[in-house]
């Protein structure tokens, strides 16, 4: 593997302040990228910049993806701040717990608007840039999106809107040169995702499911993500990967031997 695969290459990360888009944000920065790494919250976004390797080339950018105008200006911005724009990893996400009764119109809104909009209005924006480098899109899923879960309506109904709008995609720009695929982590240790990792009641019962014993770690997901990015990657397209450790190779039943 090439020490410096994104040496020159101007990357966007959304949700970058912390989880998978802050380590995203550091794989790519430590291989030599430009990384913008783009959150709603300032101190997170400095703290991501802080903890990066030394001498990465990290600029943050304080935007709400679900805001149309705003993300759009933060692409455009960016491919004609820095000449170009190689890669896109839509990875800003947000999850209210909720059955369809229980799940009022603006926690719906809200998280359509982040995760689904969100990757429409940056892709669309971006995808002139990326055909003039033959640059690609990484949208950050969720097994959430392949098989529902008890009680998450509407983020599971914006991760399954994220496979098919990664498969659309695809197909459409793929002979453009530009590459467009998805990972879905399962349970990941990231501050999102506290309330179910802090639980031991819960982690309890993941571990009786998971092949692995044990949720993922963040940077183990960003790997994943770097090589879809990556010239290791160049004919690959339409593909979602996940990144569980085994949880979606079952049929769901429980462990019977």
């Amino acid at each position: 593997m090439e020490a410096n695969r994104f040496e020159g290459k101007v990357v966007i990360v959304t949700g970058g302040g912390s989880g998978i888009g802050a380590a995203a944000v550091h794989g790519f920065a430590s291989e030599g990228a430009t990384v913008i790494a783009v959150g709603r919250t300032e101190e997170k976004l400095k703290a991501t910049a802080a903890e990066a390797p030394s001498g990465a080339k990290i600029a943050t950018r304080v935007v709400d993806v679900a805001d149309e105008a705003a993300v759009t200006a933060l692409v455009s911005d960016t491919a004609e701040e820095y000449g170009r724009l190689d890669v896109l990893v839509n990875n800003a996400a947000t999850a209210t717990a909720g059955t369809a009764e229980q799940t009022d119109t603006a926690t719906w809104r809200r998280i359509m608007a982040v995760d689904i909009d969100g990757v429409f209005f940056a892709s669309r924006t971006a995808l002139p840039h990326l055909r003039r480098v033959g640059g690609n899109i990484v949208n950050v899923g969720s097994v959430s999106g392949l098989g529902a879960d008890w009680a998450l309506v509407a983020y599971n109904a914006a991760k399954g809107a994220l496979v098919n709008l990664t498969n659309a995609m695809a197909l459409d720009h793929g002979h453009e040169g530009v590459r467009v695929n998805a990972v879905h982590p399962g349970l990941t240790r990231t501050p999102m995702a506290t309330p179910l990792t802090g639980n031991e009641e819960l982690l309890a019962e993941y571990r009786k499911r998971s092949p692995m014993r044990r949720p993922a770690e963040a940077d183990e997901v960003a790997d994943v993500i770097l090589f879809l990015a990556s010239s290791a990657a160049r004919f690959v397209n339409g593909v979602h990967i996940p990144v569980d450790g085994g949880m979606t190779a079952s049929n769901g039943q429980p462990r019977l031997s």
